[in-house]
């Protein structure tokens, strides 16, 4: 298949990386120094959007956030210049369900299909092909594409209809930054206690607390690496577009609002290029001190 890919940046490039190693043949949108080495592998560049889209039947798309995507779609020389009709576009950044439905439509007036398809697994999952992958949209659609998210993850599901697979993002994101919350809130306790966290998370590991936010996160916090896998302004994002869409269905979401509140101050106190796991920084910052 030829495939368009733009966005590659830490979890865009091991995507598209394996995606070529899978067999596909991709045109590629925003080469940078880290991401050469896929044209090496046969991947071929394209200066614009819309030339990416002329060159692909399937056109991906891996962005930060909703404008972002906007302008990739639907600014000049975007996406949506290029398209034919019977094209699939593929939007698998995590962005906002409603602005999704409102791009699908666009999309689909030129004769095209759209999926919504965001991820979960961060940068180890991207390098692995170990995915998890929430869909939204047409049953046909998603089994054209099925072939390019098996060569990227591994829990692949249909959620529902456009923007389904965002709001799944959405609630993947509430969980997993309300645990991170949770994870340094009983390690900071565990210090100040006089514990050793790290025999603390190890014996925690082993009973119903266990999580992978607690092996993995709770690894990061205990040695203290914040080297990005995903960063906390980008999670910070995520928790962002979750109140706003609680606040556009009047529903309260009270721990939600309130990590969302300790992400500002952490991206506030310099953490926001780390990874989200420093979190437990700002809750030592209010805590009065005590490095883990």
């Amino acid at each position: 298949m030829n495939i368009g890919f733009i966005g590659l940046g830490v979890m865009g490039r091991p995507m598209a990386e394996n995606l070529i190693d899978a067999g596909h043949a991709l045109v590629l949108n925003r080469i940078k120094p880290l991401s050469q080495h896929l044209l090496d592998k046969g991947g071929k560049a394209a200066d614009t959007p819309r030339a990416v889209a002329q060159s692909a039947d399937i056109v991906i798309l891996m962005l930060p956030d909703t404008p972002d995507v906007e302008a990739v779609l639907f600014g000049k020389d975007g996406v949506a210049e290029g398209l034919s009709k019977g094209k699939l576009v593929i939007d698998m950044s995590s962005i906002s369900p409603v602005a999704t439905k409102d791009f699908a439509a666009r999309i689909e007036a030129l004769g095209c299909d759209y999926l919504d398809a965001p991820v979960s697994g961060g940068e180890v999952g991207a390098r692995s092909a170990s995915l998890t992958i929430m869909i939204g949209g047409r049953q046909a659609a998603f089994d054209r594409a099925r072939p390019l998210f098996e060569a990227m993850g591994k829990n692949i599901t249909l959620v529902g209809g456009v923007g389904d697979g965002q709001t799944a993002k959405v609630a993947n994101q509430i969980i997993v930054g309300l645990t991170i919350e949770a994870v340094s809130e009983a390690l900071l306790f565990a210090k100040r206690a006089g514990a050793d966290p790290a025999k603390v998370r190890s014996a925690l590991m082993g009973g119903f607390a266990a999580s992978r936010v607690l092996e993995v996160h709770g690894e990061r916090m205990v040695r203290e690496t914040f080297d990005p896998g995903f960063r906390m302004r980008l999670h910070r994002k995520d928790m962002t577009l979750a109140v706003d869409a609680a606040r556009a269905l009047d529903l309260a979401l009270p721990n939600t609002a309130i990590v969302q509140q300790l992400m500002n101050a952490a991206i506030a106190g310099g953490d926001g290029d780390q990874d989200h796991s420093a979190l437990i920084r700002t809750l030592e910052r209010i805590a009065g001190g005590g490095r883990m």
